[in-house]
């Protein structure tokens, strides 16, 4: 057990949702930063925040986290209010920040043990350590440690003292391909264990690995959310491509196809068919070709990826 949420005298059994966000708004010099947001994180769930830079997100889990205070609108964690109970919260919630939050000359075994010691019942520091790869490291000071060591204290940091809902911010920025997956399996288990996370990320392929749920936002607002099956199907059309020789009357197979298919060849040699792609579609392209005593190679099935969905809700200009 990682994070022994439902050790905390039935606060994990709770009705109420970890993270619930109505209606709120925050501006900045008369920037807009969050605009009307809302939604809901429920108990051990995972819910991954996604968004340009610039889109709010990062003052959206300010507020969530009691740092920021909403304009209008109402935040709630675990039940309570983040900046009026802050001292009641504090205790049962995890915080991972980007920058770490360590003592630049504190050891690392120092640190996590000093943060242990705010908790009544924290995991065990050195088995932490070890669980994340910094047995080696305990000695080191923070500012010796590599960026993806810092990335791992600051999140032994945010879960060793037990807590139901765990914010995590970039939490594998900066990480090779081994740790990467360290924490992937850290928070899968954190949500087997019933801790609620939310996390933000720019890596798309996290998201859908890692999140129950998905919010996306862009210029404080929600533009999509869902799970990322459902996001990537709605309004998706698959689309099948294959190479055969050029300039095949296409006639035939357009007959073949049911309403709404349409075969185009896009440049010399190279077809594609668009919508649902199911296997009786693959049956008449390959049958055609038959007919037509031609091989198609290179069959690919396109479908709509989570980035795609992104891109087009926000935009493919790069935000400073």
């Amino acid at each position: 057990m990682i994070a022994g949420a439902q050790t905390r005298s039935g606060a994990s059994n709770s009705t109420q949702p970890a993270v619930q966000l109505t209606d709120v708004t925050k501006t900045y010099d008369g920037t807009v930063a969050v605009d009307g947001l809302g939604f809901t994180v429920e108990r051990a769930q995972v819910l991954a925040l996604l968004g340009p830079n610039g889109a709010g997100k990062t003052t959206t889990v300010e507020m969530c986290e009691g740092f920021v205070a909403p304009e209008s609108g109402s935040v709630r964690v675990l039940g309570l209010d983040p900046i009026t109970q802050s001292a009641q919260l504090r205790p049962r919630i995890g915080v991972m920040l980007q920058g770490g939050g360590a003592y630049p000359g504190s050891k690392a075994g120092e640190m996590l043990k000093l943060v242990a010691s705010y908790s009544n019942d924290p995991l065990d520091p050195d088995w932490l350590l070890d669980c994340l790869g910094l047995t080696q490291a305990t000695k080191t000071p923070y500012r010796r440690l590599s960026g993806g060591q810092q990335q791992r204290l600051a999140l032994a940091c945010a879960i060793v003292g037990r807590p139901e809902l765990v914010f995590l911010d970039e939490p594998t920025a900066g990480l090779d391909a081994q740790a990467r997956l360290l924490v992937w399996e850290l928070v899968d288990a954190l949500r087997r264990d019933g801790v609620s996370v939310l996390l933000t990320t720019h890596l798309m392929d996290e998201a859908e690995q890692l999140a129950d749920e998905l919010v996306i936002i862009d210029n404080g607002k929600i533009v999509a959310s869902g799970t990322a099956s459902e996001l990537t199907k709605q309004g998706a059309e698959g689309r099948l491509r294959f190479s055969a020789p050029a300039g095949l009357e296409l006639s035939l197979l357009d007959a073949a196809l049911p309403a709404g298919y349409h075969p185009v060849e896009e440049s010399a040699g190279s077809y594609a068919i668009e919508g649902v792609i199911e296997p009786s579609i693959l049956v008449t392209v390959t049958s055609w070709c038959a007919e037509q005593n031609v091989l198609a190679t290179e069959l690919q099935v396109d479908q709509r990826r989570l980035e795609d969905v992104f891109l087009e809700l926000t935009g493919r200009e790069l935000r400073k």
